[in-house]
Order: C-alpha cells, then structure tokens, then sequence
C-alpha cells in the first residue's frame, strides 16, 4: 500500500497534474484497492479538511502579509534597520538578515517575506557593488526564516494534520529561527570579504531614533502576537485576524495604503488562500486513506526495524525529507508526509512539536534547494539572474542552515528547555 499510494502519487505530479488533484486520486486508487471506496466518505472528508477554525488563521496571516507590502510597512524595517546596521562592512546584508526576522513575524510566509525584502534590498545592494548572486542568495536564505519565527503558515498546516497545538508549535520556533539568523550573520561575515562594496553613511542617533518612531508601529505587530500567544490571551486564528486588522490600520496611519488598493490586496489574498485550504482538504482525505490502510503502523514498524533510536531515526527521516524538498514544494510535502511519519516517530517517543519543528525547517530549507526551490525562483525573478547562478551564492548559507537543522536533532535541548519556559502557564 506504501509503494501504490507513493508511485500513483509521484507519476501524477511527473505527468503535470496539480498536487491537489493527484493527492486525491491516489487516496481513491487506495480506497478502490482496499475495498473501501465510498463517495460520501471521500466527500466528507473533503469538507471536513477545510471546515476546521485553525485553518482560518492562513488567509488572516497571508493578508497581513499582502498588506505589509502594499502599506509601507516594509520599507519603515528596512530603513530602521540599515540605519543601526548599514554603514559597517557587508551592512546591507545584516539589513537584510534582521529585516527577514522582524518580516517573519508578521506574514508566515518565505515567499511574501522574500519577495518583500527582495524587491527592496536587492537593487540597493547591487547599486552599492555587491555581488548579484551572494545578495540574492542570502535574501532567499533569510526570506525562509519566515515559516520557522511565528507566525508560520507551515507549522499551521502541521497542527491541523497532526492533531498537533500550533501555539507550542509557534513557540517552539523562536528560538531556532533566531539561531538560523545568527548563522547566516556569521555566514554573511565571511563571504561579503570578497565584495568591494560601498558602505552607507553611518546614521547619527538623532536619525536612528527617527528610523525607529516611524517603524515602531510595525515593529510592534510580531510581539503582539508572541505576547497574546504566550498568555494564552488568542489562539492562532484570532491572532492572525488581530495582525490583518492591526496592519491595516497601521498601513493606513502611515498614509500609504489606499482604499483603492484593497481591492487588489483582498484579491490576492484569497487567490493564495484557495490554494491552500484546498490542499489541506485534500491532505485530510489522504489522511483518512492512509491510516484506514495502516500506513503509518506499517511504516512505524518498518522504521523502528532499523534503529529504535529516536536520534538516528530522525536523522535518518532528515536526511530522507532533504531529498523530497528538492523534488516537492514545502506545503505539498508536509500535507503529504505529515501523517505517514508523525505516527512512526511517536512511536519511539518523539515529541511531536519537536519532530514538527524539525520537519518545517528541513522543508524551509527546500525552498531555497533547487531545482524546485520556490523561493529562488521568487528572488531570481526579482534580481532577473538564473537559478544557478543564484545557486552558486547560496551553499555558505545553505551548509549553514542544514548544519543548524541537524544540531537541533543532536541536542533537543535547545529547542525544549525553551519550549518548556515559554509555555510554562
């Protein structure tokens, strides 16, 4: 049953069609092989994988983010932060890496994230002499910051599947998306040696105070949300309608979101917003398959056939998913690959918040691994070089980023202890 639902599954989308689709027809060729299948089943299933009230925080994140874009928001960080950081050597890049920290908490998303500080920082960089693909490359690299800080539209997806709390699964990646920003920093440190760039002119303290109150509104928005997570005084989805409704009032505010622009700005939104909740309806049916056919207890014996220890088992699934985010975008696999492993490594004693966290940031990290990387398409389109000349800048950052993924597998520590502080009531 595992190699009928993956090789029905992996010719479908080798053949073109789209991944809702072709997670659907291998859950009925599945049905069909069991025995089972039944239109009012696969029907309910269908609208049970979208009727679920966390899914709702999605289209609330994604339009804060198309907000964030539209309203001025975004230039107000990157100008906050090049004036604390842009006059010192290879300033422009901390620019972008502090901005991509402040920008993943308020969308969720490596993709708005990237397309943000890309169509800001990248023709900045370039006219300062930086070289093309290292700037592209590291704006990629901190654009998928954005699905590892809350809020993260991935770790959502993952809760819903999984049966897993969001709030833990927001908390628990603080701590590591600000240690992925530390080593892209170190990263950065070393290879911007080799650019002749010009530095900006340092900014007095009278101007960074002023950087500040004009960006003070937006910089606001990710701690009202960490804070009312924390103090359990909003779940998820009403934390996503506060960010949406607190951004536009902010965009407004600052006199540079039109009524005019909504329009187009509530468009996209749902455009996304489509997208994905049909996905996750669709994954809720192969859910459903997957465990009638006991994939997950096949598998979970499979697995811990080969180690019963939880650290090289999960180095070993790591390892495993690297391959898939280079063959399949993030969303798709962890609606594909959530319920057939979660089962397995809970199995031998895995936490799952801890094993989701790991899963988002392995995946995260195929946003940047061509060929399918989503998010290196975004940023070569935005500095209009190729995919492998981007490529060509990214391994420092991507070394960086996968040797933090499996740090985090060898001591969990850095991801529990703060886990446990941060959701202690």
């Amino acid at each position: 049953m595992i190699w009928l639902f993956l090789g029905t599954l992996f010719l479908l989308l080798f053949l073109g069609v789209p991944v809702a689709f072709s997670m659907l027809v291998s859950a009925v060729v599945m049905m069909f092989a069991l025995g089972s299948f039944d239109t009012q089943i696969l029907a309910e299933n269908l609208i049970r994988g979208s009727n679920n009230f966390s899914l709702m925080a999605i289209p609330f994140f994604i339009l804060t983010g198309e907000i964030m874009s539209a309203g001025g928001m975004s230039k107000r960080i990157v100008d906050f932060a090049s004036s604390f950081v842009g006059h010192i050597r290879g300033g422009l890049g901390y620019v972008v890496i502090i901005s991509g920290v402040i920008f993943a908490g308020l969308s969720g998303s490596a993709v708005a994230d990237t397309a943000a500080l890309g169509a800001i920082l990248i023709p900045m960089m370039i006219a300062k002499g930086y070289h093309k693909n290292r700037s592209s490359a590291l704006v990629a690299s901190s654009g998928i910051i954005g699905t590892i800080i809350p809020p993260s539209i991935p770790m959502i997806l993952f809760g819903v599947v999984g049966g897993v709390s969001i709030s833990q699964m927001f908390m628990a990646g603080i701590v590591p998306g600000l240690l992925i920003a530390v080593g892209l920093a170190v990263a950065w440190y070393f290879v911007s040696k080799r650019d002749q760039s010009e530095r900006m002119p340092k900014a007095s303290w009278r101007d960074r105070w002023r950087a500040l109150s004009r960006a003070f509104w937006a910089l606001l928005l990710p701690l009202i949300i960490i804070i009312g997570l924390r103090g359990g005084v909003m779940t998820p989805t009403e934390a996503g309608v506060v960010a949406a409704v607190y951004a536009m009032i902010v965009s407004f505010g600052y006199r540079e979101l039109a009524f005019n622009q909504l329009g187009h700005v509530f468009v996209g939104t749902a455009k996304v917003t489509g997208l994905v909740l049909f996905l996750a309806a669709a994954a809720i049916v192969t859910s459903y398959v997957i465990t009638i056919a006991r994939i997950p207890a096949e598998l979970g014996a499979f697995l811990t056939g080969i180690t019963d220890d939880p650290t090289l088992l999960l180095l070993v699934i790591m390892l495993f998913m690297l391959i898939v985010g280079c063959v399949m975008d993030l969303t798709p696999a962890i609606l594909i690959f959530t319920p057939v492993l979660l089962p397995a490594v809970v199995l031998v004693g895995i936490d799952p918040v801890y094993f989701g966290l790991l899963l988002v940031i392995n995946l995260s990290i195929g946003l940047i691994t061509p060929p399918v990387g989503t998010v290196l398409y975004v940023a070569s389109g935005i500095s209009k070089i190729s995919i492998w000349e981007i490529t060509r800048g990214l391994w420092p950052f991507w070394l960086v980023q996968v040797g933090i993924l499996f740090l985090l597998v060898l001591v969990p520590q850095i991801v529990t202890v703060p886990l446990e502080f941060l959701t202690a009531k």
